[in-house]
């Protein structure tokens, strides 16, 4: 079984005990259709659905400098600790003049992307939730999520827009 098969099931049984401990009204989250966990995307200009979303649980035991291979970059810095596998793969099919990144969760996160055009890294883009903002290139993104303790593992959920 990969590395990356067993880190996500660690994670995934991370998610469904806090779901589980939340105490998530179910009559009300029947009716709602819950976002992908861990997915891999693949959108196009416009969006279909904007918001996009997926959830996942971030962090891992490597230092997230060494998968970035660099301290900091123009978006911030390359901190906390990730896996050695992406948590999503971001495909884009054409390019998007506008496009935001942003992940939302309880505690503190970090995030690192490697795509077309090179690195970026971000902390606190919103608050204690980091982002990135911009242009993108057409092409395939690799999505870290990170926690800032080692191997503690946060949920998160993923939002894509395009809405400025």
């Amino acid at each position: 079984m990969s590395t990356k098969l067993i880190s996500q099931a660690i994670k995934l049984s991370f998610v469904f005990l806090s779901l589980a401990a939340s105490g998530i009204n179910s009559a009300v989250r029947a009716q709602e259709a819950s976002p992908p966990i861990f997915g891999d995307i693949t959108i196009e200009h416009p969006l279909s659905k904007d918001p996009l979303t997926v959830r996942g649980m971030s962090g891992g035991s490597i230092p997230a400098k060494e998968i970035s291979e660099r301290a900091d970059t123009p978006t911030g810095a390359c901190t906390g600790y990730v896996d050695k596998e992406p948590d999503h793969i971001l495909r884009l099919k054409n390019k998007f003049d506008y496009m935001k990144l942003v992940i939302e969760s309880p505690d503190d996160t970090t995030l690192i992307i490697k795509g077309p055009g090179g690195i970026w890294c971000n902390d606190e883009f919103e608050g204690k939730n980091p982002g990135i903002v911009g242009e993108w290139l057409n092409g395939e993104y690799k999505v870290w999520i990170g926690s800032y303790k080692q191997e503690l593992y946060l949920p998160y959920t993923l939002k894509i827009t395009e809405i400025k």
